[in-house]
């Protein structure tokens, strides 16, 4: 199981129809769209070209344009966790729009735009839901989204010796990095996660095209490094390992962690992040 934090609400104020994007507005909830809308009412520019600025909306919120607001239609969207309100542009031009943020709870709900407006906790409870199978069960693009948004690093350990007071796990998570424990048979598999810095963000920004935002007057290098690491497939054992071919020297892949003990050297680590 992850460790879990209190969630704030998002919300960004700062935000108007016309400086919202498809990354941003995963920022906003329900009541903001409205908002958003209420307060650009006025303005011509928004009004030509509200089909633009309602398909930016779509990207993070299901919009469901009603042709009536009566009780019992109201009541059946709010009942499935939609808002509804009226945007009224002039006499001719109005909406009434039942208005929901769009979830992300399974993998394929994870985007470049949306990957870095979700903690580490969420984002390793839509890890374990995707049938538990661990980092590996994950699509190359997926990982490579996550990986866009959060350094993640996993290891595999018989699950006596995961905890091993003073280890890896306990200094990842002193280091800020949320956990997911994957059971497999006697070992564990753990999957660490932490957001990455803003700068990192600009940087996977620029890989994934987006370069909303960047200054195209910056000439300053950006130098993007991949370190990216993983199992090789001849040598990895589909059905997990054997416990009783197992021993304290041939367990886990020998890496020297900085520190004198040496069971703390012996840690299979895959370490997926940006240096």
């Amino acid at each position: 199981m992850a460790r879990t934090k209190q969630q704030q609400p998002e919300s960004n104020p700062s935000l108007s129809i016309k400086s919202v994007t498809k990354s941003s507005v995963w920022d906003i909830q329900e009541n903001d769209v409205f908002r958003m809308w209420e307060a650009a009412c006025k303005d011509s520019e928004v009004k030509e070209n509200v089909k633009h600025y309602i398909q930016i909306f779509k990207s993070a919120f299901f919009i469901e344009d009603l042709r009536e607001d009566t009780t019992p239609i109201r009541k059946s969207y709010e009942g499935r966790g939609y808002k509804v309100a009226t945007i009224k542009f002039d006499d001719n031009m109005k909406f009434i729009w039942a208005i929901k943020k769009r979830p992300i709870t399974r993998v394929t709900d994870l985007t470049y735009e949306n990957i870095r407006h979700i903690s580490a906790t969420q984002l390793l409870e839509v890890i374990d839901r995707n049938f538990g199978g661990g980092w590996d069960s994950l699509s190359q693009s997926i990982q490579d989204i996550i990986q866009s948004g959060f350094d993640i690093s996993t290891t595999t350990l018989p699950k006596d010796r995961l905890h091993k007071k003073g280890g890896m796990y306990d200094k990842k998570v002193e280091d800020g990095y949320e956990v997911l424990e994957v059971p497999k048979g006697g070992w564990v598999e753990a999957i660490f996660a932490k957001l990455k810095p803003e700068e990192v963000k600009l940087r996977m920004q620029l890989r994934n095209g987006d370069e909303e935002d960047f200054d195209e007057d910056d000439d300053s290098d950006v130098i993007v490094e991949d370190n990216y690491s993983s199992h090789d497939e001849e040598d990895e054992e589909v059905d997990g390992p054997n416990d009783e071919d197992i021993t304290e020297d041939n367990y886990s892949t020998m890496m020297d962690l900085g520190g004198d003990d040496s069971d703390e050297e012996a840690t299979e680590l895959i370490d997926f992040s940006d240096e």
